[in-house]
């Protein structure tokens, strides 16, 4: 690339983003043209790769998509939106059977079967995974090989996207940060696969770059967004020090362990309660003056090596041997059940823009996602997308590839960074595991001179939505409403609800 060039016409869609969601995507497009951007280096640093209990899917022998459904269903606390999720769930084994003709190595028994797990509010075994406790790596390294593989498909590595360019409500393009400059991209249509808004958070169990930056550029483009207060905080993040914090998958659950405090007692009797319920009972705990561990000793013990390898590594690495020891866990943001509206094709509110993955609230997760949920619906509303892009795509032309410089990515830097720390300490503080409005009000003032950073934008929105939900519903808990409310309504906002806002 000359360093003159400074915008790119293309007449294909342009996927924000090279995860699990971007990547099916691009896939499915096939043999339609299209670009995908990657912020580093393809298959490196996505939320996908660090995913480690599995893609749920009803594939056992006593177990069909409406009993999945169902348990979505329950779990999503009256926020779900039924038709969407049981489309999901009735295209799961499909996917299954898709992402293994694409070459994930998916883990089976010695018949061949795959090998299924038990993961919280699951009511059979359906957890398919990879690699033991690396499903989320092998599903990457797999659809990152078979974009790789496809000349239809262009991938601009080391490419950030920072602003969604639009005319007359419709969206025609993008502007990207790059090694050598910022280049204007025009586009026929924009797919946003950017993940989700964790890394706002200064306990987080997700890439500290996942900081909603997908969300801030739909916002500003006219999109609505939906439900963004609800955040999951996953119980068992290992809390030894580092930052992200590394994950103790529920599947360790799924296998007996136990959520005890420092004398043995159990924090809560049933550990496979949904994610929000096991995160306020250690909460509780932790405010009490009590520690919160997760007790694997008998449950597994020396099979905890062979069953979750990458996991035992992770408690190696902190000086813990999980056959022995207690594990030092605490509840850390994990996953964001709102985003961007869309529909099961990843439509937004602003024609000519899309949202897939974490960053679309496709109705599926509701107030609280069913455990390995996520990958699933990467994987079907990618491939929906892709699907529908293809049915429109007669106008499309080949992208040229592109080479950018590489840059190494510093997580550490972007930690930080002044406005970003504080953000994360407001927002932490203000939008945590309990709620209230005065920690929500007081957050939105402290919140006020960084509205107009991407991190700062995100975070108020996350505490507006939380301060407009009097109730307590999913992974959302206000100390001072804590009835849930018997009418479910979603919470919406638009840049129109908020002044202030440079878009």
């Amino acid at each position: 690339m000359s360093a003159h060039l400074t915008r790119i016409e293309l007449k294909c869609p342009v996927i924000i983003g090279a995860g699990l969601a971007g990547l099916s995507a691009a896939i499915e497009l096939s043999p339609a043209p299209c670009v995908v951007l990657s912020a580093g280096v393809l298959s490196m640093s996505t939320s996908t790769d660090w995913a480690q209990g599995g893609i749920a899917a009803a594939v056992g022998p006593d177990d069909d998509p409406e009993l999945h459904a169902q348990d979505t269903l329950a779990a999503g606390a009256g926020l779900c939106e039924p038709a969407a999720v049981r489309a999901i769930t009735s295209a799961a084994p499909a996917a299954i059977d898709w992402l293994a003709s694409v070459g994930a190595r998916l883990d089976r028994d010695q018949n061949g079967e795959l090998a299924l797990g038990l993961e919280g509010a699951h009511s059979r075994w359906r957890i398919v995974h990879a690699m033991g406790d690396k499903t989320g790596a092998e599903l990457q390294r797999a659809v990152a090989v078979k974009a790789k593989s496809l000349p239809s498909v262009a991938v601009w590595e080391n490419c950030w996207a920072t602003k969604i360019l639009t005319e007359d409500g419709r969206a025609v393009g993008l502007e990207m940060d790059t090694p050598g400059g910022r280049v204007e991209v025009g586009a026929t249509r924009i797919v946003i696969a950017t993940g989700g808004l964790g890394g706002l958070f200064e306990h987080t169990t997700n890439p500290l770059s996942s900081r909603g930056h997908g969300l801030a550029m739909a916002f500003r483009a006219g999109a609505r967004l939906r439900d963004v207060e609800m955040v999951q905080f996953h119980p068992t993040a290992l809390d030894v020090g580092k930052d992200p914090m590394p994950l103790i998958s529920e599947a360790v659950r799924g296998e007996g362990a136990l959520v005890v405090d420092e004398t043995g007692k159990r924090v809560i009797e049933n550990p496979l309660s949904p994610r929000d319920v096991v995160s306020r009972a250690e909460w509780a705990a932790l405010l009490d003056g009590h520690k919160v561990f997760l007790d694997a000793r008998e449950a597994l013990g020396k099979r905890f090596k062979t069953r979750f390898p990458g996991i035992y590594q992770i408690c190696a690495d902190a000086g813990l041997d999980p056959a022995v020891d207690l594990l030092p866990v605490r509840p850390a943001a994990h996953y964001h059940m709102g985003g961007v509206e869309v529909d099961l094709n990843g439509h937004t509110t602003v024609s000519g823009l899309y949202a897939i993955g974490e960053t679309a609230s496709t109705g599926l997760h509701g107030a609280n996602r069913l455990a390995s949920n996520s990958l699933l619906e990467a994987v079907v509303c990618g491939r929906n997308a892709g699907a529908h892009l293809r049915e429109v795509a007669s106008e499309y032309e080949p992208a040229p590839d592109i080479n950018f410089p590489y840059q190494e990515q510093d997580e550490e830097a972007w930690n930080r960074n002044p406005t970003v720390a504080k953000v994360r300490g407001i927002v932490s503080a203000g939008a945590g595991v309990l709620r209230s409005r005065a920690t929500l009000e007081n957050a939105l003032d402290e919140l006020e001179p960084y509205r107009n950073t991407n991190a700062g934008l995100v975070a108020t929105l996350v505490c507006h939505s939380a301060l407009q939900r009097e109730e307590s519903r999913g992974g959302h808990t206000r100390t001072d409403f804590p009835q849930t409310s018997e009418v479910a309504q979603h919470t919406c906002v638009s840049i129109a609800d908020l002044d202030g806002i440079e878009q």
